[in-house]
């Protein structure tokens, strides 16, 4: 089963740099996507809406702003768009599918780079995530990949410069705590399942020469529900064509999506 997960930075630009062409390529079962900056129904042209999939969207109230969705071979019993978050929930950061026992997410954390405030609605929404959601599948044994642009970076080998940003955020040390809380809790960093590299970034500045000179951050993930530890068959960030300020980070599972959805 191979999952990806991509911030693609408005899918209408996405698209013109070949993003559809590489997801047919690809042939993954499940593509979460974060930071669409459409309201989708308002995209007639299919090639948001490739045949092969069941597609799926929480959009922002806001025109051109946040959102996200999935693209699902398998098609949903339900889908939830709602975290309980009102104003989280207008911008568009949550979007759950539910496949018989497996469950997919693709979220979008908020940046609280642009100041005081918005980093006050980040932790907010961290908060919330934790108790609506994550304390919630815990409870329930369930099987989920949580996919998303967490814009937390955790350890110092997901970011280049890690004491020159120890108070910017994305890297400060509330933030980071919370994934180790996470973390701690048995959910499952799928990356690090396999890989520990410390140049394996998903993220780069658009400013200087960040993604010449590699200066990047990894803030997107796939965090797993604890018993899918140990499932991570393959990882992958994938950079060889540049569809965003972000790369798209690839998982294959063992199994099919049918010993997935049965389990």
């Amino acid at each position: 089963m191979k999952v990806i997960t991509c911030n693609v930075n408005g899918i209408r630009a996405a698209a013109r740099k070949g993003f559809f062409d590489w997801l047919a390529a690809e042939d993954a079962d499940f593509v979460c996507v974060q930071e669409t900056k459409a309201q989708m129904a308002h995209l007639a042209d299919d090639l948001f809406y490739p045949s092969a999939y069941h597609s799926v969207f929480s959009d922002a109230e806001k025109k051109g702003y946040s959102g996200v969705g999935i693209y699902s071979k398998h098609q949903p019993d339900t889908v939830v768009s709602s975290l309980g978050l009102p104003w989280a929930d207008a911008e568009g950061r949550f979007v759950e599918i539910v496949c018989g026992k497996l469950r997919i997410v693709s979220v979008y954390f908020p940046s609280g780079s642009s100041g005081e405030a918005r980093q006050t609605l980040k932790y907010d929404f961290m908060a919330h995530f934790q108790t609506a959601y994550l304390d919630r599948i815990q409870q329930h044994d369930a099987s989920v990949i949580m996919c998303g642009d967490f814009n937390i970076v955790h350890q110092a080998r997901d970011i280049k410069n890690w004491r020159a940003n120890q108070k910017n955020s994305g890297c400060l040390p509330e933030e980071r705590a919370w994934l180790d809380a996470c973390f701690a809790r048995g959910f499952v960093d799928a990356f690090r399942e396999l890989s520990s590299a410390e140049d394996a970034y998903t993220w780069w500045s658009n400013r200087g020469r960040a993604w010449d000179n590699n200066v990047g951050w990894r803030i997107d993930y796939q965090l797993l529900s604890p018993h899918l530890r140990g499932q991570v068959q393959s990882v992958d960030i994938y950079k060889d064509t540049r569809f965003s300020d972000h790369a798209p980070c690839i998982i294959t599972y063992n199994g099919s999506v049918d010993d997935y959805v049965a389990h």
